[in-house]
């Protein structure tokens, strides 16, 4: 009996184990409902000059009818290869109706041929015709000829992609070939200096860049390199590391990367010129439907453009608009009603899904239901509803300006003060956070992070109305228009404009199970409605930096990118300055020097920056107010 009982206790470990390998290798159930109706093909399908680049086909078993074409191009891997299918199939609505899905690894990258180039522009060789010249564009149009030969198809064919894969979208949409009828570009890599996720108004993203260095080639070059920065929190780690030359050393990448191309191109030169998309927006055959999120942190700069791009150089492309509540790919996410603790009400993902993006195809793809019936659909924060329209703003807007004023009040009235400035001192020692607790890594609730941990550091000025009676809805771009006196040769400028929320502000109940903390204190919180860094040096040409006179009165005037939202009544319009925002941005070194190259030994550590709110010297932000 023991000799029994010693058997099975040893032989009970191998049961177990071979229980826990047969559980896991038991078919996914939705999987398996995915092959009774799909098949998957590996295919290299070969491009004019000789290249094979890697495709997965995904297509219905169905032949009693013939089916559309939808294909996503990336450089970040087609995985699974081999057998198994992608996951994404798992809740695809295209997949519910029996589309072919196609995904192809770009030019270069994981099992495709060929050379890999950053945001590659289009090639004018290959757009005359010239015998073996290739772009983004030429490779597109190949795979198409190949799928319409290849797969059982209706002869219409739509390209889709998030981020860097939006990049590819918008190439796709200049390949122009005819059975391509539909393309849609979301939060989409668009000008990697001006805007996106690589600068912001020409200032290095430091923790974005750093942390993306794996994925930004396909050697995955700087592979370890945040964790040997990030031991504590980002702020303190970055903070202790110092500048890009010092992240420069970790890397230690000698070969032509992003990485390095961003050391050497310090301006908006000839190669980020090159390199900006919307060079490739002219006579787009396509209809296109442009996709964003209104706290996107990567890419939302990209959508708002790249709209207006095509808007102005094709104007005879059947263009589209959507932008929502939503971080960066936040629109792909059913069910979505909160971000951060921010509340947003019935699931505005949901109705894009339902109601925009797949219309969209539907109509352009399958031939059925009705052309969508709004060119621009924009929800708007603050009052949490939806707008539509054919043309973006939706309604007349006028520009109006909201002065600062001494005291720290705004208003549209002009100051009247014939000597009046607030200065800050911003010290490089202790740059203003991007958020108020300390994170791993970069967060993408930052974007509706409350603001009231910044408002009370002696570096960051407020401004702001008095209680709006009635509501304020704006819907465009924001311009800044500061007059500003620093005591260095250069400097950062970070505006943010803020919905402050009433005293004896309380979310309903049915929201608090959609929000990250239920019981966050809203009363009193500090919306970033938007917010943006300007690099000074930048403030008369971003391909010729110049340094500031100090202590010299100068105009430093930038963009913040598009909003929709509506002040409520109750709440204040509140404008916050600072010269830090870090290490979502890397410092200024307050002095007009290569910041790619410089040490932290370099610095001009402290500097004043006086902001002026006089009558001939009136600092302002204009709101694209909506006529009512």
């Amino acid at each position: 009996m023991k000799k029994w009982i010693l058997l099975v206790a040893l032989f009970f470990p191998f049961l177990a184990k071979a229980q826990e390998n047969t559980a896991k290798e038991k078919p996914d159930s939705v999987e398996v409902r995915l092959r009774q109706t799909y098949e998957k093909r590996e295919v290299m399908i070969p491009m004019r000059d000789g290249v094979h680049l890697y495709t997965a086909i995904y297509e219905p078993k169905d032949r009693s009818t013939t089916h559309p074409i939808l294909m996503m191009r990336t450089p970040y891997s087609c995985e699974p290869y081999g057998d198994k299918f992608v996951r994404s199939l798992r809740s695809s609505i295209y997949a519910e109706h029996n589309y072919i899905l196609v995904y192809q690894d770009v030019r270069g990258r994981h099992k495709s041929e060929g050379e890999f180039v950053q945001v590659r522009p289009l090639n004018p060789e290959a757009k005359a015709g010239k015998a073996g010249a290739i772009d983004e564009a030429t490779d597109t149009y190949d795979t198409i000829e190949w799928l319409l030969r290849h797969t059982h198809n209706n002869g219409r064919v739509g390209t889709w992609g998030i981020s860097y894969d939006g990049f590819y979208a918008t190439m796709t949409a200049s390949s122009n070939h005819p059975a391509l009828k539909a393309v849609s570009p979301q939060g989409p890599v668009t000008d990697w200096f001006r805007g996106d996720d690589r600068h912001h108004n020409g200032a290095f993203t430091f923790l974005q860049t750093t942390n993306f260095l794996p994925w930004l080639e396909g050697r995955h070059e700087g592979k370890g390199v945040m964790d040997q920065i990030v031991k504590h929190d980002v702020y303190t780690d970055f903070l202790a590391l110092g500048t890009f030359k010092d992240a420069d050393a970790l890397v230690q990448d000698t070969t032509e990367t992003l990485w390095n191309i961003i050391r050497e191109h310090p301006n908006f030169d000839a190669y980020w010129q090159s390199h900006d998309a919307r060079r490739s927006c002219y006579n787009l055959k396509p209809a296109v439907l442009v996709v964003g999120g209104l706290f996107d942190s990567e890419d939302c700069y990209g959508a708002w453009n790249l709209y207006r791009a095509i808007r102005s150089q094709s104007p005879s492309t059947e263009l589209y608009l959507a932008f929502g509540p939503w971080w960066h790919g936040g629109w792909t996410r059913r069910g979505f009603q909160g971000f951060g603790n921010m509340y947003f009400g019935k699931s505005p993902s949901d109705y894009y899904i339902d109601h925009i993006e797949y219309p969209f195809f539907r109509y352009y793809l399958e031939g059925e239901g009705e052309k969508p019936a709004h060119r621009v659909s924009v929800f708007h924060t603050g009052k949490n509803e939806w707008e539509f329209g054919d043309s973006w703003p939706v309604r007349t807007t006028t520009e109006v300006p909201f002065y600062l004023h001494e005291g720290g009040g705004v208003s549209t009235e002009v100051p009247t003060a014939v000597a009046s400035s607030t200065s800050y001192i911003s010290d490089m020692a202790h740059p203003v956070p991007y958020t108020a607790n300390p994170t791993r890594y970069r967060t993408k609730e930052y974007m509706v992070d409350d603001q009231r941990f910044a408002a009370s550091r002696p570096d960051v000025l407020v401004f702001m109305t008095d209680t709006l009676r009635d509501s304020l809805t704006i819907a465009g771009p924001v311009e800044v228009k500061l007059k500003t006196a620093i005591s260095g040769t250069d400097a950062d400028f970070m505006v943010k404009l803020i919905d402050a929320f009433p005293a004896n502000y309380r979310y309903p109940k049915e929201a608090l199970e959609y929000v990250d903390d239920p019981r966050y204190p809203m009363s009193g919180y500090q919306l970033m409605v938007r917010g943006e860094l300007f690099r000074g040096r930048f403030r008369e040409s971003f391909e010729h930096p110049k340094p500031f006179t100090p202590d010299s009165i100068t105009e430093v005037n930038y963009t913040l990118y598009d909003v929709a939202h509506t002040f409520l009544p109750g709440h204040r319009i509140m404008i916050q300055i600072q010269s830090s925002w870090f290490p979502i941005i890397d410092r200024n070194p307050q002095k007009f020097i290569d910041t790619y190259k410089c040490s932290v030994e370099d610095f001009e550590m402290r500097q004043e920056v006086k902001i002026y709110h006089q009558r001939d010297n009136a600092s302002c932000v204009v709101l694209p107010v909506v006529a009512e």
